[in-house]
């Protein structure tokens, strides 16, 4: 079971952006560390729209609270080097990979810190390890809603949940090796000035076909086209 769990939020709208982005990825569970605004304010309401479920049911704590997690992943946009072992991150894509193999019976926290500050070395420190978007150089820091709708997200990719596109199923191999061959009994009925030319022609085509990444119902629709073209 996984927490997001902010550090002393100030802005009751960020709380809310949170609280959206969670429920679309199917996460829950929301814990408020010291907040220093009201998660229930107007503003936060109007920001999570249809996860007003989720604000409701927030837990406020206190630090203490953090002891009782089986593991806690600390996030941050400040990175240090190589021999900055605390502040060494991972990616949110390592990391949703890591968690799709621990025991979902396990309590794991993500620990988002203060919009102004992150979260202090103490609590990098107390954290399992770091996780931390790769954003340019320029301009490094996502807003804390930003930064958390990603991980989720990968978290979420990696799990072995049901998807909002799950029902669409691509093309299998079989189905376009029916495609190629209708391309190839085309081709062959076209004047070309050499040989070496019709067969490049064939090869740009499966290159096509295999890059395209069609769906089944792309891959029919063109096997009709295809079989019209041969008439």
């Amino acid at each position: 079971m996984i927490s997001v769990i902010l550090i002393e939020p100030k802005l009751s709208a960020n709380i809310g952006a949170i609280a959206r982005v969670m429920k679309n990825f199917n996460f829950t569970n929301l814990v408020l560390i010291n907040p220093k605004c009201n998660h229930l304010s107007q503003m936060a309401r109007n920001r999570a729209k249809h996860a007003n479920d989720i604000l409701t049911k927030t837990k406020i704590k206190k630090k203490s609270y953090l002891n009782q997690f089986d593991y806690l992943i600390a996030t941050t946009a400040v990175l240090g080097s190589d021999y900055n072992i605390p502040r060494c991150p991972i990616t949110p894509r390592q990391l949703g990979d890591k968690l799709a193999k621990i025991d979902p019976k396990k309590k794991i926290g993500l620990l988002i810190g203060r919009e102004s500050s992150g979260l202090t070395n103490e609590e990098i420190q107390k954290s399992d390890f770091v996780v931390s978007v790769p954003t340019s150089k320029r301009y490094s820091t996502l807003n804390i809603s930003h930064a958390v709708a990603i991980i989720l997200y990968e978290i979420f990719q990696s799990s072995g949940e049901l998807k909002i596109n799950d029902h669409i199923v691509s093309a299998s191999k079989k189905e376009k090796d029916i495609i190629l061959k209708k391309v190839g009994n085309i081709l062959n009925r076209l004047d070309f000035s050499t040989e070496e030319k019709k067969q490049t022609q064939k090869k740009v085509w499966k290159r096509i076909i295999g890059k395209s990444l069609l769906t089944k119902r792309e891959a029919f629709a063109l096997l009709g086209f295809l079989r019209k073209l041969e008439k």
